[in-house]
């Protein structure tokens, strides 16, 4: 199972006494990263969760020596509080965000967690602190990807490439991060062939790239901000990005007003599941979708009806005055 979205009753439930923050009319996302030297990572940990509870903050912050990196989703002034509250800290003083807004808070509860990197690659010797590539700005993008002796290649996974991605970008086809080194190890792509690398936010490019310096490539390249900001910043009649940008919260998927998607997500696999696809016969809310149908016994089947059927429950009870 992907495991992309955990959702369990508990995790539902938690949401339950949050709902005041969701029913706002708009809810500020921010999604954030930094790569700093933390070495006291751990001790930051309490008093910030603290604070995005206080706030009614929700999403998830990782923390580790490498920097800080996650998305936070709450109203206007909470993430503005927590968003000062992390670059009070000096070495966080110029940490970026880009932002998004939703009818809805898209995550569960809040989460900090300690983790031992940001964004994890499992290569130890790849250090974006003393090597990336060369920043692109999106207002650049488009005049690097479409020069023929460029190779853009898209650094995300499978189920995030599915649904959209930049015109003529290669996939490597992975099923997460950590596959992405030997994908390039094995790839026939010269060091001397410059190279353009995307992602959604931007941090996995930043280990990216730095990857493929470490590994002898002479001319790396990846767009600044990621194509979150691409979105953000290119209008549609210049985009060269097609489909929708697969998300890491509940929206799933937002299109090019960076507005939730068509998309679903399918709890039992967690991959995402086109509109076309939810009316599917395979398709059953909580239980499967076309791409996992075939993966489930009836057994587990009937264990994520059972789910299924409380979370109703919970929605339906929750709708009463």
């Amino acid at each position: 199972m992907f495991g992309l979205f955990r959702w369990s009753l508990s995790s539902y439930e938690d949401t339950k006494c949050t709902l005041r923050v969701g029913l706002s009319s708009q809810i500020q996302i921010a999604a954030l990263y930094k790569f700093v030297p933390l070495d006291d990572f751990e001790s930051l940990k309490p008093s910030l969760l603290a604070l995005c509870k206080q706030e009614g903050v929700k999403g998830t912050l990782l923390l580790a020596a490498e920097g800080i990196n996650g998305t936070i989703a709450g109203s206007e002034v909470g993430v503005g509080v927590v968003l000062n509250h992390l670059r009070a800290d000096p070495r966080l003083s110029d940490l970026s965000h880009k932002t998004s807004w939703a009818k809805k808070i898209p995550f569960n509860r809040m989460k900090v967690r300690l983790k031992k990197e940001i964004v994890t690659l499992g290569v130890p010797s790849v250090d974006p602190l003393s090597e990336v590539g060369t920043y692109v700005s999106s207002q650049e993008w488009n005049e690097l990807i479409t020069d023929p002796d460029v190779v853009v290649i898209d650094t995300r996974n499978t189920y995030e490439t599915a649904i959209g991605t930049f015109v003529g970008a290669r996939d490597p086809k992975t099923s997460n991060f950590r596959e992405f080194a030997d994908w390039i190890d094995r790839s026939d792509i010269s060091k001397d062939t410059k190279v353009a690398m995307f992602c959604t936010g931007g941090i996995r490019c930043e280990k990216a790239t730095s990857l493929l310096l470490e590994r002898g490539f002479k001319e790396v390249f990846h767009l600044e901000g990621g194509i979150l900001k691409y979105l953000e910043n290119i209008p549609v009649s210049e985009s060269l990005w097609r489909g929708e940008c697969f998300v890491f919260d509940h929206r799933v998927s937002v299109n090019h007003d960076l507005e939730p998607g068509t998309h679903a997500v399918c709890y039992a696999c967690g991959r995402p599941v086109s509109s076309e696809n939810q009316t599917a016969a395979q398709y059953v809310k909580g239980v499967s979708c076309p791409s996992c149908y075939w993966e489930t016994t009836p057994e587990q089947k009937m264990r994520f009806a059972q789910r299924q059927e409380q979370i109703t429950r919970c929605e339906m009870e929750r709708s009463l005055p």
